[in-house]
């Protein structure tokens, strides 16, 4: 008898960012070859690509990945975006660790881009992260963790925990990035779990988004070689229930408009979808899962 694989999470983030990511992610997903997706509600892109993936319901995790730096805030925000368009990741760093986030206006976005998953995808969503982690910053985890509880779904949605061990942070490609995030996200398991919600155990995927200046074979066969290597490490020193988050994808220009993260995306894309990640799943005795066991 074969040993039992072990499960683990594998979710490509920023579904809903531009027409080529999320049909990179629906190929993906429709051949197993990830198992759940953080949708970008706010994006006006979200909402064509919403059908195909209700479609997908119970074979894949579907969630919102709460943005407040990347597109447009779905209403007022007269302190974080005045003129409607969200700040860059640094902006929104400097006043939630100066104590500068008006909460109350956070919660109302966050409620809001919750309210444009459900009436997209006819639920609530399987699990809640943050573009860029900023579900976990001060002045954003209280007002997400309280927006959930109100809407009555402790235990029904899990909430994805950036941190990781330290041991395991150093087994891996890009310690230092993901160190950091580490650090951002201190407490934050403790405070999900003090406000009703299950976490994931265990956190990997960082990149440095540079890779990928030259092109892949489109049927994925020849993904870089240097590029798949450093991904495969990401799998080492998994935690008990653990989340590797990717961002695959095609390029188009609304891409190219709303993100610095292009270059990497088509050698994600071919990389998963290639007989080498296969048969790297098969080597390590892993199977996807839509949500953390």
């Amino acid at each position: 008898m074969s040993p039992e694989r072990r499960p683990l999470v594998l979710c490509a983030d920023d579904y809903g960012l531009s027409p080529g990511v999320s049909r990179g992610i629906l190929a993906l997903a429709r051949a197993g070859r990830v198992s759940a997706t953080g949708a970008m509600t706010n994006i006006p892109a979200f909402r064509v690509a919403a059908p195909p993936l209700r479609e997908l319901a119970g074979r894949i995790g579907t969630g919102l990945h709460l943005t407040l730096t990347a597109g447009e805030a779905i209403g007022p925000m007269p302190r974080l975006a005045p003129a409607g368009r969200l700040p860059p990741l640094g902006r929104l760093m400097r006043a939630a660790f100066a104590g500068g986030l008006d909460r109350g206006e956070v919660r109302d976005e966050v409620e809001r881009q919750l309210d444009a998953f459900v009436a997209a995808m006819g639920r609530p969503p399987d699990f809640v992260d943050g573009h860029q982690h900023v579900h976990v910053l001060p002045g954003v985890r209280g007002p997400l963790l309280a927006a959930l509880a109100g809407r009555g779904w402790r235990g029904r949605l899990w909430l994805r925990d950036p941190g990781e061990r330290p041991a395991a942070i150093r087994a891996r490609a890009f310690a230092a990035k993901a160190g950091l995030v580490a650090a951002l996200g201190l407490g934050f398991r403790r405070a999900a779990a003090g406000a009703g919600f299950a976490t994931n155990r265990g956190f990997s995927g960082f990149s440095d988004f540079a890779a990928g200046e030259g092109s892949a074979a489109d049927d994925g066969s020849a993904a870089d070689e240097g590029f798949a290597a450093s991904f495969e490490r990401a799998f080492a020193a998994l935690g008990p229930a653990p989340v590797v988050m990717c961002h695959p994808g095609l390029v188009d220009d609304d891409l190219r408009a709303l993100d610095p993260v292009v270059a990497s995306r088509p050698l994600e894309q071919a990389y998963l979808a290639s007989d080498r990640f296969a048969a790297f799943l098969e080597r390590e005795g892993l199977r996807l899962v839509p949500a953390p066991a």
